[in-house]
């Protein structure tokens, strides 16, 4: 697996989660030895491993992971910044779609699985600012998520704009300056 990727999973798993051990133990259920190896390169994971990590991702998110990996193959120099430049044009394309005024803009608080085991997983407070474009098609929706502290959701609640308005302003800066706290780890 290319390191930009492992990267970009490892940066989700620390934005979602309390710790690396956390999900180890609770979700992929691996002794934490075979996970440090996986992050090496040394071993690869099984399949169904595998698809739990992926389904941290929405398949747009996915599908960006692949061409910021195709990108750093191109370019060796974008490999230590794959985290940040994934981050960066989340934001991006997040903003280009609100402005498109077709995008639909959700703050969930309480955070969703399909999975009864991950109902008591211990886990980071957290919002999911999710922006979703809407093709009109069933199960083809875009999807972006956005982790962010939990104290955001008091911003947005205190300000005097809607969530929209709070997105278009405040969300690279937001979003951008917690993802600084991770740069050093590509």
């Amino acid at each position: 697996m290319h390191q930009a990727m492992v990267n970009i999973m490892l940066d989700r798993i620390r934005d979602q989660f309390i710790s690396e051990d956390t999900f180890c133990k609770n979700i992929l259920e691996l002794p934490i030895e075979i996970w440090s190896d996986w992050k090496k390169g040394l071993v690869q994971l099984p399949n169904d491993k595998m698809q739990k990590i992926k389904n941290l991702f929405s398949d747009y998110e996915w599908m960006l992971i692949q061409k910021i990996v195709s990108q750093t193959i191109m370019f060796p120099e974008k490999r230590n910044y794959a985290s940040v430049e994934y981050k960066r044009l989340k934001t991006v394309i997040a903003n280009t779609w609100i402005k498109s005024g077709v995008a639909k803009v959700e703050l969930i608080t309480q955070q969703r699985f399909s999975d009864r085991e991950l109902l008591n997983v211990p886990q980071k407070h957290v919002v999911v600012l999710r922006v979703v474009m809407n093709y009109g098609e069933w199960g083809y929706d875009d999807i972006l998520e956005f982790f962010m502290p939990g104290i955001v959701q008091q911003q947005i609640e205190e300000s005097k704009v809607d969530l929209i308005e709070w997105l278009d302003e405040n969300l690279t800066d937001t979003y951008a300056e917690e993802n600084t706290q991770h740069k050093g780890n590509d």
